[in-house]
C-alpha cells in the first residue's frame, strides 16, 4: 500500500492534519481543565471570562450570542461566575429589563493567572518564532 502524501497529509507520517489538529484540540482540552483545576472554573466559564475581557461590558443575550450557547447556558454560566466573584451583572441604565454583565477585579486576576499557566503547559515547547507563526495560522483559519 502507498502512502498519500497529497494535500491535507504530513510530509512524514500516515496522520492527516486533520487528525493531528483535533488530537492537539483534545489535548488543549484536557490540559484546560487540569490548568483550571486551581481556580475551580470549567473551560466554559473561561470562555465567557475571556469574551468579557476582549469585548467589555455587555447584555446577557449578546453574551450568549458571542459564545454561540443558548441564553440558558450563558445564565448558569454567569450565575457561577457572580458566585465566585469573578463577574457581575447590574441593570442597563438604557433599558431597565436588560442586565449587563462585566469582568470583576478578580475575574481579570483569574484570567492573568490562567492565561500564564496555559500557554506554557501547551505552548512551552515551541520556540517564539513557532508560537507567531501557529497564532498566525490559527487567526487565518479561524476567520
Amino acid at each position: 500500500m502507498t502512502q498519500d502524501r497529497g494535500a491535507g497529509r504530513e510530509p512524514a507520517g500516515d496522520e492527516t492534519l486533520a487528525e493531528a489538529f483535533w488530537a492537539v484540540a483534545r489535548r488543549l482540552r484536557d490540559t484546560s481543565q487540569e490548568t483550571l483545576a486551581p481556580w475551580d472554573i470549567t473551560p466554559a466559564q473561561l470562555r465567557a471570562l475571556r469574551m468579557l475581557r476582549r469585548h467589555g461590558v455587555m447584555r446577557l443575550s449578546e453574551l450568549s450570542d458571542r459564545l454561540r450557547i443558548a441564553p440558558r447556558s450563558a445564565t448558569e454560566v454567569v450565575d457561577a461566575l457572580e458566585a465566585r466573584g469573578l463577574a457581575r451583572r447590574r441593570p442597563d441604565p438604557g433599558d431597565r429589563r436588560a442586565t449587563l454583565v462585566e469582568v470583576t477585579d478578580d475575574g481579570t486576576g483569574v484570567l492573568d493567572a490562567v492565561r500564564g499557566t496555559e500557554a506554557e503547559r501547551v505552548f512551552g515547547r515551541l520556540s517564539p518564532a513557532d508560537r507567531s507563526h501557529l497564532a498566525r495560522i490559527l487567526r487565518k483559519l479561524r476567520e
